[in-house]
């Protein structure tokens, strides 16, 4: 029997990149950081904008994010946590446009599969997969495709909103080894979550509420989880 060992070596180097992380320690430092002041702190910005977009979906009323009542809450909530997460920095297209701009985008989000927010990375089946690389493609087509959104942005949009992948950013990239957003790098998102399952489960963080700066009911999803890992160990 024939064995590629070319791919026997890279998936051993992956198996020992992804068993390297300290899911454990950067978990409980982050959990120690959200004391104090941590609601004012640009981290929690992703807090409030899962909370808002979540409220709809948890409602059954996600087609309200582009209402005319709401569509201008629903831009300037993702914009900010956009700017807050360095998206409008540079040479980003975003700079050169208003909230106004994702105005479009509500019309993706608010008419997505509502499957969109309960995929986690335990989910990534192939036709889950297929779902969330379909949804990035929208939001490319909604953010303007000839201005070429990167996977950076419209992971952090899908992360932000939804909530059920990680965003691609350089230290994220740099950590787990990936590059773009395909198939094969959101079963490695996957891989990473299975290698240390025991520790990912074990945390269950709660967002923050923008008026009370106290806990919600909201729980961090396993995606999050894994960004917040891939970010600081990339780091």
């Amino acid at each position: 029997m024939f064995f590629d060992n070319s791919k026997v070596k890279k998936l051993y180097i992956l198996k020992q990149i992804l068993s390297c992380m300290n899911v454990k320690k950067i978990l409980n430092e982050f959990v120690a950081r959200r004391k104090g002041s941590f609601a004012d702190e640009r981290f929690s910005s992703f807090d409030y904008c899962n909370n808002y977009f979540r409220s709809f979906s948890d409602s059954g009323n996600q087609k309200d994010l582009y209402h005319p009542d709401n569509l201008e809450e629903s831009c300037l909530q993702l914009g900010f946590y956009l700017a807050s997460w360095g998206m409008f920095r540079g040479s980003s297209f975003l700079l050169r446009r208003s909230a106004r701009n994702f105005s479009e985008l509500m019309q993706v989000i608010g008419d997505s599969d509502p499957k969109l927010w309960e995929i986690d990375v335990p989910d990534y089946d192939p036709e889950n997969i297929k779902l969330l690389l379909d949804t990035k493609q929208k939001i490319i087509g909604a953010l303007d495709s000839n201005n070429k959104p990167s996977d950076t942005l419209v992971t952090k949009i899908m992360l932000g909103v939804y909530g059920n992948i990680p965003a691609f950013d350089q230290y994220f990239r740099k950590s787990l080894g990936v590059f773009t957003v395909n198939k094969n790098s959101l079963r490695k998102v996957q891989e990473l979550y299975q290698t240390h399952k025991a520790d990912f489960d074990s945390f269950r963080i709660p967002t923050i509420d923008f008026l009370t700066a106290r806990p919600t009911e909201n729980i961090y999803s396993k995606a999050k989880l894994i960004d917040i890992c891939g970010f600081i160990d990339g780091q």
